[in-house]
């Protein structure tokens, strides 16, 4: 149904078109990115050593529908990050699940790679449903709040153990 594809520079204005506003920015990529989204932060991005980026394509058309990434930046216990299914008609199809078990299931080829980690706003029940049918559990010691348009934002901590 979908395949992972290395993010290149030949993605950018699909990506770039898909942010439409800070908060949707925000939402799906935290604070790496500024609304509006340039060519030249998307270079930084790729330059980023701690960070793989990927497409998300449907196989059966091609079509590039999304974004999603593993994060080094923390070694111990990597992130999946910056997890999105841009288009409304593809979401709610189980695609959100087939990214993360895919990101799961390339991050724990590495066998030192114990747990997996993502954060998520509290108010995103979709998300965190999805989240928590592949396995991962909120985090309650790893909560932090951010101001977006002087409203605040719960972002929670969720964790995946490798499976024994």
């Amino acid at each position: 149904m979908i395949v992972l594809k290395e993010f290149t520079n030949s993605d950018f204005n699909t990506f770039i078109s898909w942010c439409t506003s800070e908060e949707m920015i925000t939402q799906f990529a935290g604070p790496i990115f500024t609304y509006p989204v340039t060519k030249n932060q998307l270079d930084n991005y790729l330059n980023d050593k701690s960070k793989k980026p990927f497409k998300v394509v449907l196989t059966k058309t091609q079509e590039t529908i999304g974004h999603c990434e593993l994060n080094f930046e923390e070694k111990e216990t990597p992130k999946l990050s910056r997890v999105l299914i841009a288009s409304e008609k593809h979401r709610g199809k189980n695609i959100g699940a087939k990214i993360i078990s895919q990101l799961t299931t390339l991050a724990f080829k590495n066998k030192e790679i114990t747990s997996l980690q993502l954060n998520v706003f509290s108010w995103n029940i979709s998300a965190i449903k999805c989240y928590e049918k592949v396995g991962f559990k909120i985090n309650p010691k790893r909560t932090s709040e951010i101001l977006v348009n002087n409203e605040k934002w719960i972002k929670l901590n969720m964790i995946l153990d490798r499976p024994l």
